[in-house]
Parts: C-alpha cells; sequence; structure tokens
C-alpha cells in the first residue's frame, strides 16, 4: 500500500509539473533585457568592414547598408553581388512585405515569378566552420552554440563535436533575426536565384529553411519602413540603385564602423545577455553596434 501511495503521489506531481513548467516558459522571455555595459566601446573594439562585403541598397525610404556574408553562403553573395554590378536590381519593387516578418524583392517581373537568366543556385542553409575561426560563442543552448561571426548571428553544432568529424568542422547556420538578408525561393530548396528578402523581425521558423548570408548595419528603419502588402498595392516603394561599396568611388561610400564581434566588449555585453535569458537565449537578443560617420 505504502509503494502504491509514493506512486500515486508522484504521478501527481509529474502531472502538475507542467502547469509549472508552462507559467516558468510564459515569464522568461518576458524579462527586461540587462542595462548595457557601463562602458562604451573603446577604439580598439571597432573594425571597418570590407566594402567589397558592404552591399548599399538605395530605396524609395532610405539607404540600407548590408554585411555580406561569403563564408555562411559565398555562392549566394557571388550572385547578389554580381547581379549588383550589372544593375538588374536597379528599378525593382518590393512587391511582397509583410509587416513584422519580412520585405522581397529582387523579381524583373515584380510579382514572385521571376528571376535572372543566371541558374538556380543550390542551397546554403548550413555552412561548415572550423573551431578558431571568426565565430564568438555565447554559450550553449540545449545542444546547440550560439553566437555570432562577423555580423552575423549563428547557431552551430558544440565546437567540440569538430574532432570526429572528417573535415574536423561543425555545422552551422544563419540565426534570422531583424535585418538578416534571405534568399527566397519556392518549395524546391534549391530554386535561389535573384530574389531576396530584408528581416523586419525575428522569426527562428526560417533557420536551417533559407540561406541567410548577411546582415543589415544600417538601415534597419528603413527596412521597416517600407510599404506593406501581400502583394503590396501601388505605388511600391523601389530599389532605386544596389551597389557593391567597393565599386562606388571612395567620397561616395558609406563611412561605417561596427563592434567587432570578437572584441572583449562584445564578448562581455554577449556573455551579460546570455546569462541573463538561458534557455531563451537567441543571439537576436544581441545588438551589433554600429557608427556612420
Amino acid at each position: 500500500m505504502k509503494r502504491l501511495l509514493l506512486a500515486l503521489t508522484a504521478l501527481a506531481l509529474l502531472a502538475g509539473s507542467g502547469d509549472v513548467f508552462a507559467q516558468i516558459n510564459r515569464r522568461l522571455p518576458l524579462a527586461p533585457p540587462p542595462p548595457p555595459p557601463p562602458s562604451p566601446p573603446g577604439a580598439n573594439d571597432w573594425r571597418t568592414p570590407d566594402p567589397d562585403n558592404l552591399l548599399v541598397i538605395d530605396t524609395s525610404k532610405g539607404r540600407v547598408v548590408v554585411e555580406l556574408a561569403p563564408f555562411a553562403a559565398p555562392t549566394q553573395v557571388a550572385r547578389i553581388k554580381a547581379l549588383a554590378r550589372r544593375h538588374f536590381y536597379d528599378g525593382l519593387e518590393f512587391f511582397r512585405v509583410v509587416d513584422g516578418f519580412m520585405d522581397q524583392t529582387g523579381d524583373p517581373k515584380n510579382d514572385g515569378t521571376g528571376g535572372s537568366d543566371l541558374p538556380n543556385l543550390k542551397a546554403e542553409f548550413t555552412y561548415r566552420r572550423a573551431p578558431g575561426d571568426d565565430f564568438v560563442s555565447a554559450g550553449t543552448v540545449v545542444s546547440t552554440e550560439t553566437g555570432y561571426q562577423g555580423s552575423l548571428p549563428v547557431w552551430s553544432q558544440l565546437s567540440m563535436m569538430a574532432p570526429l568529424n572528417a573535415d574536423q568542422k561543425v555545422a552551422a547556420w544563419a540565426a534570422f533575426c531583424a535585418g538578416v538578408i534571405g534568399a527566397a525561393r519556392n518549395g524546391d530548396p534549391d530554386s535561389g536565384n535573384s530574389q531576396f528578402f530584408l528581416m523586419r523581425n525575428d522569426n527562428p521558423s526560417l533557420d536551417k529553411t533559407y540561406t541567410g548570408y548577411g546582415r543589415v548595419l544600417v538601415g534597419l528603419d528603413v527596412v521597416k519602413s517600407i510599404k506593406t502588402g501581400e502583394p503590396v498595392a501601388p505605388p511600391r516603394d523601389t530599389l532605386t540603385k544596389v551597389q557593391v561599396a567597393s565599386d562606388m568611388p571612395p567620397a561616395d561610400r558609406p563611412e561605417i564602423r561596427v563592434v567587432d564581434t570578437k572584441s572583449a566588449w562584445f564578448k562581455a555585453r554577449m556573455n551579460e545577455i546570455f546569462v541573463d535569458r538561458g534557455l531563451v537565449f537567441r543571439p537576436c537578443s544581441v545588438d551589433v553596434p554600429v557608427e556612420v560617420r
């Protein structure tokens, strides 16, 4: 009889624990972010982005500057740079814009059915990274490592797994946070071509299912101001001009510096937020400071 009573008690506790965990899970994401570090980034905490990996997107609502991430999706980065250099994007419309989600453009038909005359690209949903590269880890969430590589928020397999793999690397993938640029596609994973989208907000459902290949450094407010609609009713906002910064005359290039995610300041800031958020931490939780000069 005592054993039966103990078993029933244990079952009752387990049944009730779901409500407790549900309450905890509801509360955790609502925790306010911690205050910023007491001192601003120092002179050695900043870096100047490579102009050959800066995409300058002038729109009818203002300028957006994206830092591309060739380490994450080299063929997609090469494609958007090649098309920009052909002036392919100039004048195209934002034809599908979902408030709280993303702005889609890059289609010469302006309806989501078109692309360039170049072949479709293989999906680059994940990439291989080696321990000791530029990836900066915030820590482990469940069984996945998270952090930053350059200005791109990233999820990754655990670094300790690298020695178990033939290439001594692990899989990593972009986290679709606000400002991340992604390759639009249809139901075929290998159907990316010229179309792209800019994230207005975080959306983890896209992680590992779309190719993320850079992030907005300047102009997220512009991204969020683009006229919405599915499809967008005329008149639509447009891409007035898309250029690679290295192709622009030096006097016309945007002068930008960004906090180096490998810096001591950023690591301390990221760790502070990681400790505060725990299991609900995402790399989207951390802002990378940017200055335009």
